[in-house]
């Protein structure tokens, strides 16, 4: 944990950035919790929020939205972002998703957990992030659960560095059998599409969508985020409607999970 919370405090101004030069995903993910998110002021516990891109949105819609993350320059450059949004965040904690002893169970009537899952390795930990989560979250709550798709660092050198491949083949072929990347500097895990829907059912959630959240534009966008207007709109659209289809998944860089604690 202590490699994964040195890289996010160094690039935590990166991690803000991110969602500009992604666009379709925050907008894709934003039409989500618009659809799926139980009304404001609902509490929203937002787990490894990095320096805050959705709570600070959340927040300006009357969320009263909890941020917790590991890193604590995520976590401070979150207070100064939400400063200079006007916006009041409920709370802000450093913490680690794996051990959320901290916080009373059935708390929030929403929890994210979009960015944790990406960086534990095994089955286990993964398991317990989900279990803490669902534990702090009320019943009939929503769970929303971001994951990095198999195929997306394959996408990535593909496009950004192709003689990549002949030059790691036995490590492409064992990130496509294990999920785990071991030859770049930004690593995590890689969750195949067909496995997160057992894996979130498993702790007894029930699923309501999955949907990927660049539907059918990542590595392809940068047409796209030029975009404005009704031109944008269209596309926007229309990848909202692709990433719930189950075709579009393995197209998709991150898929966001989104079910309901039973009960």
């Amino acid at each position: 944990m202590r490699q994964i919370e040195q890289f996010y405090d160094q690039t935590a101004n990166d991690e803000w950035m991110r969602l500009e030069l992604h666009p379709m995903e925050f907008a894709l993910t934003m039409r989500a919790f618009a659809e799926y998110l139980p009304l404001a002021p609902a509490a929203l516990l937002d787990i490894g929020g990095g320096p805050g891109r959705y709570a600070i949105a959340l927040s300006k819609q009357s969320y009263q939205v909890t941020l917790l993350d590991l890193s604590a320059n995520n976590i401070a450059l979150a207070r100064q972002k939400a400063v200079e949004a006007g916006v009041i965040l409920a709370d802000v904690i450093h913490g680690n998703a794996l051990d959320l002893t901290s916080i009373a169970d059935a708390h929030y009537d929403a929890v994210l957990l979009m960015g944790p899952l990406y960086h534990l390795f095994t089955a286990a930990e993964r398991l317990q992030a989900i279990h803490e989560a669902k534990r702090v979250l009320k019943p009939s709550g929503r769970l929303f659960a971001a994951f990095i798709t198999r195929f997306a660092p394959l996408r990535y050198y593909a496009s950004r560095n192709p003689h990549w491949l002949a030059r790691n083949v036995e490590a492409a072929h064992r990130l496509l059998e294990t999920g785990i990347n071991e030859v770049d500097s930004f690593t995590a895990y890689f969750a195949h599409p067909t496995e997160i829907r057992p894996l979130m059912e498993s702790v007894g959630l029930s699923t309501l969508q999955i949907i990927g959240v660049e539907g059918i534009t990542p590595r392809r966008e940068d047409p796209v985020n030029a975009l404005t207007g009704e031109d944008w709109d269209a596309w926007e659209a229309l990848n909202y409607r692709l990433g719930k289809d189950p075709a579009s998944h393995g197209a998709a860089d991150h898929l966001l999970y989104i079910g309901s604690k039973q009960g």
